[in-house]
């Protein structure tokens, strides 16, 4: 009998590495939704979607429903604004946890239940370096993704002996939209050139270069695997080196 295709549940699937994850899971037999709160480039993808916000907890458990039973769920959504660490304000202190640690905590205690159920399960959140170092200017970003680490290790210890895995995968500086954005922001505000401005970004990576979404993608489907049932709370570094040293 042939196994049925494990089904994935993906949050800001719609763009970037929520994208390149879901078509990449696509053409290895893997059965997937996206979900994100832009209805018009969800749409764009052609993929099955669904409307979500992942920092309200009856927005996330209604999409875990509809989706069915998941196997593997990508926790993905996340947002970056940066300030100074004493300029930052209480407003974008909470919009960095709620959009990238509180959501990361629903999507679990939404999603992980069914998967211990039956005995099989992969929870994977995308964090970031600035989940292992440290940047400027990215404090709350920071300290949010240094706690998507600290939760997903905890989910690993507990869930151990249930079939379910927990990792998170922390992406160097990746070639998004939202890589792309902060690169044109620092070009606007300091009068460098783009060029300038992403050599300022990967400066610290060795190979000097941004990271490639199907980089990230391809790690996930690693995690996704039987292959992987070992791994379990691991930040793996997607980064070209540059947490090494």
């Amino acid at each position: 009998m042939t196994n049925p295709a494990k089904r994935a549940l993906i949050t800001g699937g719609g763009s970037g590495i929520g994208l390149a994850i879901a078509q990449k899971f696509v053409k290895n037999g893997i059965n997937v939704t996206i979900a994100g709160r832009n209805t018009a480039r969800l749409k764009e993808t052609g993929l099955a979607f669904i409307e979500i916000d992942v920092t309200d907890e009856t927005s996330v458990i209604e999409a875990v429903k509809q989706c069915g039973p998941i196997d593997i769920f990508i926790a993905n959504a996340g947002a970056a604004t940066t300030a100074p660490a004493l300029k930052t304000s209480h407003q974008l202190w909470d919009e960095m946890i709620a959009v990238n640690l509180t959501s990361v905590y629903l999507c679990a205690r939404a999603a992980i239940p069914q998967m211990v159920d039956r005995g099989w399960g992969r929870f994977i959140a995308i964090a970031s370096t600035a989940s292992l170092k440290a940047y400027a200017y990215t404090g709350a970003y920071t300290a949010a993704k240094h706690g998507v680490i600290g939760w997903v290790r905890t989910l690993a210890i507990e869930l151990a002996k249930t079939g379910v895995t927990s990792n998170a995968i922390c992406p160097g500086f990746t070639d998004t939209a939202m890589v792309q954005n902060s690169i044109e922001a620092i070009a606007q505000k300091t009068g460098r050139t783009k060029d300038q401005a992403l050599q300022a970004l990967v400066k610290d990576n060795p190979m000097g270069r941004l990271i490639k979404p199907v980089e990230v993608a391809q790690t996930a489907l690693w995690l996704a695997s039987d292959d992987a049932a070992a791994i379990n709370g691991q930040a793996i570094a997607v980064d070209a080196g540059e947490t090494a040293s």
